[in-house]
């Protein structure tokens, strides 16, 4: 069952709900190089909405080099923006989580407007925005529309995830429509595949791996992701012997020699700076 939250007190013209009846749609138009897809790709005829123009327009261009679509108010953008989520989790599934922000406002501790599938981040309408928000704001001359990069939750989960920038006729960032796709059951199930296979021989000794980053902070999170590795499973799947077992390998290559390195492993591992620690005890202690 699809996790809906559209509740947004900015639009009381219209009710989002699971039963939400669709308004009529505006025309849209297609392109010699093929059929337009999604809001982005709109060619502006709608209410609310206008091609790029004036400030921030070299922002404001869709896949193609068609004319992003614009909008008087956040509001027009969350009409016309809040039937695609359903849509789109429709397809992808419960591990996909799409999300409205309303940046019109600049408050990004309340920023989701409209959320489906919000048990995978824990967010509500009402709810905070992420770093990236904070970027957006500080720099709306720059494009940041970003797809298909890695990020994590707070429970340690990998995610991969795309961000589109809408904005107002004067070129002020006002909406930001995100998609977050959990890999949790990807790689559950190349765990379980992995283990079909027969384990390869080590007749040769294993060579120092040298890990190269631009600080250490970098090497640090590598070490992490190869003891995760080791270990075979995804963070949200770990026992406690198994982030043990993180730990030991962590502490055999001396990764706790590095600055607010407890930090770091308690984040990625979803447990606290203390728990780190007790760990770290038991396996000092043998």
């Amino acid at each position: 069952m699809v996790d809906r939250d559209y509740v947004y007190p900015g639009c009381h013209d219209v009710e989002m709900t699971a039963e939400r009846t669709r308004p009529s749609t505006p025309a849209r138009t297609t392109s010699s190089a093929g059929p337009s897809t999604g809001a982005a790709a709109e060619s502006g005829t709608g209410a609310g909405m206008a091609p790029s123009a004036g400030p921030g327009a070299a922002a404001s261009t869709a896949a193609g080099g068609l004319p992003r679509a614009r909008f008087a108010t956040f509001e027009d953008a969350y009409r016309t923006l809040t039937p695609l989520m359903e849509a789109i989790t429709s397809v992808v599934g419960l591990h996909c989580e799409v999300v409205l922000h309303d940046l019109s406002r600049g408050d990004l501790d309340h920023s989701v407007a409209a959320i489906v599938n919000g048990h995978l981040s824990g967010r509500t309408v009402g709810g905070p925005s992420t770093n990236l928000g904070v970027e957006v704001l500080r720099d709306q001359s720059t494009d940041h529309d970003a797809h298909g990069y890695r990020g994590r939750t707070a429970d340690g989960r990998e995610l991969i995830s795309s961000s589109t920038y809408y904005r107002d006729h004067d070129g002020n960032v006002i909406a930001a429509f995100c998609i977050n796709v959990d890999l949790t059951p990807v790689q559950t199930a190349m765990t379980a595949l992995d283990a079909l296979l027969p384990t390869a021989r080590e007749d040769v000794a294993e060579r120092p791996k040298e890990l190269v980053g631009p600080d250490i902070s970098s090497v640090l999170e590598e070490m992490v992701d190869e003891s995760i590795a080791h270990v075979g499973k995804p963070v949200p799947a770990l026992t406690k012997p198994e982030r043990i077992e993180v730990l030991r390998l962590l502490e055999e290559r001396g990764a706790f020699r590095i600055k607010r390195a407890a930090d770091l492993v308690s984040a990625r591992l979803g447990v606290s700076r203390v728990t780190v620690y007790g760990y770290l005890d038991e396996i000092r202690r043998g």
